[in-house]
């Protein structure tokens, strides 16, 4: 008789989170709340990927553009020496560098929009090299592990809201974010490497139970394929020095007008650079396809095609886990574990204010944002806002992140990474008050 297989990770949080949520409401009486949330979640999570279909269509094509220019060559023999030792199991010169690079690239600075097309890129890429289908590869692993340890350098969104608030030093958060966010990375990669090592599946399976060198591989077969960097020629050399010129005149145009108007240098900084930041790599993307004499807009085309096929096809996952998160806070049973962790977090130097945000960060970045923004435009210069903006800045939405990029490539046994994106969840929520109250001056 065939043996039960293991409840992964992902499945008994979702039946915790679940159960919990249905049982809470039968004592104290929420079932009516429960009910009307479940379905104006279930709404909300195939609103939210049908909003992705656009953003995924937008940057996927202009991803086979980098592509067929070569661009992603590039970009990965310059960061093949790290990356190769990051993920040894998958050879310097598959596409999946590349596309990893791409999204880290775009976390850190923050282009959230433009990271999530990148990610799931980088996922069917690992994909190709997976052998058993819908079981997370170590790669795969590795890199949610980092995507959810939040990477981003430049708490924008963060820094946004307390100057929109009123706080004297909105940018003071950047530092203790990004050591914050460090720290959580450093924990997901190690115990990410530790779990692999400790984990007798192999990372990339094939007969011999090693990983195979990129010799070993047929990377003649169009999945392995990267375009090679192409030489721009002639007057087509000029065209991305020159776009690169034009965008930092106008900077600098813009900042001596920003700072002749009176306003507070910082401000242009916070208010309108951040804002050129989608564009300009938009505009770098098209430009590199221009100099390299690729067809951008077919190229363009031909991308969005695949970002709307995989838009779609995560809308099961959506589904199930925001329906999950919605039963646990709707029931009251997301308060009763604030209340419950409460004397912990004082022992520690966290703000009791700040709970709300630990907690509810890895299930939802919309409501993290809220609570968040609520805590801040409350009092915007006391210590809680101070340590809710840096956790902001230094945490992900962990279940939202893992059910978009697993469910791109129908990956159902996600194994060790709940357990090492919930740790460094946890690193970074501490990282946040001891790095916050460091560097609080009050």
């Amino acid at each position: 008789m065939a043996q039960p297989s293991k409840s992964s990770a992902i499945n008994t949080i979702f039946v915790t989170l679940m159960l919990g949520g249905i049982f809470v409401a039968l004592f104290n009486g929420s079932m009516e709340s429960l009910t009307k949330a479940s379905f104006d979640a279930a709404k909300t999570a195939v609103t939210l990927a049908i909003s992705l279909v656009g953003a995924m269509a937008l940057w996927l094509g202009l991803m086979k553009v980098a592509e067929n220019a070569g661009l992603l060559s590039v970009i990965a023999r310059k960061l093949k020496p790290v990356m190769t030792r990051l993920f040894p199991e998958v050879p310097g010169d598959h596409p999946a560098m590349s596309a990893m690079i791409m999204n880290m690239s775009s976390n850190i600075l923050g282009l959230g929009n433009a990271a999530t097309p990148f990610g799931i890129k980088a996922m069917q890429a690992l994909e190709s090299l997976n052998k058993h289908k819908g079981t997370a590869t170590h790669a795969m692993c590795l890199f949610l592990a980092i995507n959810t340890s939040s990477v981003t350098l430049l708490p924008l969104g963060a820094i946004a809201v307390r100057a929109g608030a009123g706080a004297d030093d909105p940018a003071g958060i950047l530092l203790p974010s990004i050591l914050a966010t460090a720290c959580s990375t450093l924990v997901a990669i190690l115990l990410a490497k530790l779990f692999a090592r400790r984990d007798p599946y192999p990372p990339v399976a094939h007969s011999g139970g090693v990983s195979p060198s990129s010799a070993e591989l047929d990377l003649d077969q169009p999945e392995y394929q990267i375009v090679p960097e192409i030489q721009a020629e002639g007057w087509r050399r000029f065209m991305l020095p020159v776009y690169l010129l034009v965008f930092l005149g106008a900077a600098v145009f813009q900042f001596a007008g920003h700072s002749h108007s009176g306003a507070a240098p910082l401000s242009f900084f916070i208010d309108v650079l951040p804002t050129w930041l989608i564009p300009f790599l938009m505009g770098l993307l098209v430009t590199y396809g221009l100099s390299r004499q690729v067809a951008v807009y077919e190229s363009v085309c031909d991308g969005a095609k695949e970002g709307f096929d995989v838009a779609l096809r995560i809308i099961p996952f959506l589904v199930a886990i925001l329906v999950a998160i919605a039963l646990f806070r709707s029931s009251g049973a997301l308060d009763m574990l604030i209340n419950m962790l409460a004397p912990l977090t004082n022992l520690i130097g966290m703000p009791a204010d700040t709970l709300p945000m630990a907690l509810v960060r890895p299930l939802s970045g919309s409501g993290a944002f809220a609570v968040m923004s609520d805590i801040v435009n409350q009092h915007p210069n006391s210590l809680s806002a101070y340590i809710a903006s840096v956790m902001q800045g230094s945490t992900e939405t962990t279940f939202y992140v893992l059910a978009v990029y697993f469910g791109a490539v129908g990956i159902v046994r996600t194994r060790y990474v709940i357990v090492v994106a919930l740790l460094a969840d946890l690193t970074g929520v501490l990282a946040a008050v001891f790095w916050g109250n460091l560097f609080f001056t009050g």
